[in-house]
């Protein structure tokens, strides 16, 4: 690695902890989302099929408030700059593909407690049952299901893409990308 990659590596700005741990812990918790709402769709006529898609509800409740919660701290705080080796084409994809990963992050969880608050069992968060705000309607249930399913496929491969970026920068670029989001320099 040559001195001047090296220096820019030490020096890249970084994001500040809120941002990471909030970045992190929604990584963690969309993916296993992703994996219990695949798993409780094969297993949904099963008699305990409940209690996952109780936690899926619960968790996706959890996500959603860190959603929020992320967009307010992204509102008041602007990211740090991209190093300037970073090609102008790949800004802006990283640009677009952040805009759309929020987008898909919002929608995601409003969507799916949207369909599920109009189900007959309604929302059940960690044990609490959730005061039913509509009255039910399978018909309107199994549309906002669907729209969470496709975007469920977004989701993935936004992800996707998101992950080869941030490994393209660390193994390949070295140009201190990735550790920006990383929790040690």
């Amino acid at each position: 690695m040559n001195s001047s990659v090296h220096i820019q590596q030490k020096n890249a700005a970084r994001y500040a902890p809120v941002a990471i741990l909030l970045h992190w812990l929604l990584a963690i918790l969309i993916i296993a989302m992703i994996g219990i709402g695949w798993y409780m769709m094969s297993i949904e006529r099963d008699p305990n099929s409940g209690w996952y898609f109780n936690l899926h509800k619960s968790i996706g409740i959890l996500v959603a408030a860190l959603v929020a919660l992320r967009v307010i701290w992204r509102l008041g705080h602007k990211p740090p700059a991209l190093p300037a080796s970073v090609a102008n084409w790949q800004a802006t994809a990283a640009k677009a593909t952040h805009y759309l990963l929020y987008l898909a992050m919002i929608a995601m969880p409003a969507v799916g407690i949207l369909g599920a608050l109009l189900t007959k069992k309604g929302i059940v968060f960690f044990g609490l049952e959730v005061p039913r705000l509509m009255a039910p309607n399978h018909d309107l249930a199994e549309t906002f299901f669907g729209a969470h399913s496709v975007i469920a496929w977004i989701l993935v491969g936004l992800i996707g893409l998101h992950v080869l970026a941030a490994l393209k920068h660390a193994a390949i670029d070295k140009d201190g990308v990735f550790q920006r989001m990383w929790f040690a320099r």
